[in-house]
């Protein structure tokens, strides 16, 4: 028994399904990022609704413009979230953004920032001022700064302060406050407007290494469609050919009475059915795979892909036709696991038991929704074991695991039989 290494975790497709431990690495990540840009719009909002709210009032219009910004805030939280959505599905080029709803989300934003000056200019908020601006122009800036470029982000966020220096000014604080106020809500505008833009950013690269793990493997699937073609053309192309000429003199041979016109088509028969012998050689070639380089193979795809795999092989001799069965076997279950889940571990295990050999892929990260979905791969590989009496049996095992087993009765039939049934 021999273990083939590690390698390092990786991610992995983006999968809805319910719960946390359900989901993909990519799926895990993807939500962790939105919510965190959905926590900051929501985060805002709320925060300057209870510092409204938590604020002693002794007059009627004051009682009126403390609910007139807390309605505000809480329309701004509704535009901005929806606005956060449609600004992260264009940053990952996957949507665009309405117009309106930026131009009403700013207006809000600009209505609910007025509210809150005009409410310190009346109310003793000292202290409160800064952090209540900051989160009423958080949520907007926050998720603005995902549909604009760093530089154009950094001159709103300039223009902003300026804005904000002029209304605090109004208010009649000294100009000790009304430094301090566009310092604090510079900082944590800014904070926030980086937070949402670099979380994005880490997103946008996962999902480039995954499109650009997808590109890999049908290209890798494409080199070999092109290398069966040439084998194809290499055989055939010479021989269809001679066929075509050698039957085009036998017409003109015939029509003329010419006896001759039978031996071509003697040489025709001939040539078609080497032809025939010759397109089954590369066939078989092409659908024979060995046993031993396709676990070393598996091992060596599985680990360049950041899969940590072991490898588990016992040193009996097994026919020609069912190591090229259980060869496809692996074939296709390291295919599985590339390109299904979020595996981060792999099993590849191969053992004699009661008169049989037994093969069983395992991985972690196993979709729900894809595992319970069947292939045309599995069915293809059931058709291979049926010529060597084999059976396959694959499904979930349980805690996010896709288990795959093989089984090939041996001794019932002679190694000649099992390979000319392959």
């Amino acid at each position: 028994m021999v273990s083939l290494g590690a390698a390092p975790l990786t991610e992995g497709v983006l999968v809805r399904v319910k719960g946390w431990s359900g989901r993909s690495g990519l799926a895990k990540v993807d939500l962790y990022t939105r919510g965190t840009v959905h926590l900051i719009v929501w985060v805002g909002v709320l925060g300057l609704t209870l510092l409204l709210l938590g604020r002693p009032l002794h007059e009627d219009w004051q009682l009126v413009l403390v609910g007139t910004a807390s309605v505000l805030a809480i329309a701004e939280g509704v535009l901005c979230g929806q606005l956060a959505r449609h600004a992260m599905d264009a940053y990952l080029g996957q949507g665009q953004v309405p117009r309106r709803l930026v131009s009403r989300a700013a207006a809000v934003t600009a209505g609910t920032t007025a509210a809150v000056v005009a409410l310190g200019a009346t109310v003793d908020l000292t202290g409160l001022l800064p952090t209540m601006l900051a989160a009423a122009l958080a949520p907007f800036l926050a998720v603005h700064s995902l549909l604009t470029s760093n530089r154009t982000t950094a001159v709103i966020q300039l223009a902003v302060l300026a804005v904000v220096c002029g209304m605090v000014s109004l208010t009649g604080r000294t100009a000790d406050e009304v430094v301090f106020a566009v310092v604090t809500t510079g900082f944590m505008n800014g904070w926030m407007a980086f937070t949402a833009r670099w979380s994005m950013w880490v997103l946008a690269v996962m999902w480039k290494l995954r499109e650009a793990r997808d590109v890999q493997a049908r290209l890798a699937v494409a080199e070999e469609r092109l290398r069966f073609g040439r084998d194809l053309h290499d055989v055939m192309g010479r021989n269809l050919a001679v066929i075509a000429l050698k039957s085009e003199l036998a017409v003109q041979l015939a029509r003329r009475g010419r006896p001759e016109a039978v031996d071509q088509m003697t040489e025709v028969q001939r040539i078609a059915q080497e032809s025939q012998r010759e397109v089954r050689d590369v066939v078989r070639g092409y659908r024979e795979a060995d046993l031993s380089v396709e676990l070393e193979g598996a091992w060596g795809v599985l680990a360049a892909a950041g899969i940590s795999c072991t490898v588990r092989s016992g040193d009996a001799e097994l026919p020609v036709g069912v190591q090229s069965a259980l060869g496809w076997v692996v074939r296709e279950a390291t295919t599985n696991v590339l390109r299904h889940g979020d595996a981060r571990r792999c099993t590849i295990s191969l053992r004699t038991a009661d008169d049989a050999v037994v093969l069983v892929v395992e991985n972690d990260g196993a979709a729900e929704a894809a595992a319970g979905t069947p292939g045309s791969g599995l069915a293809g590989l059931r058709e291979r074991l049926s010529a060597v009496d084999g059976t396959l049996e694959a499904g979930p095992a349980g805690g996010g695991r896709f288990r795959l087993t093989a089984r090939v009765p041996l001794g019932q039939r002679t190694g000649q039989d099992m390979e000319e049934a392959v």
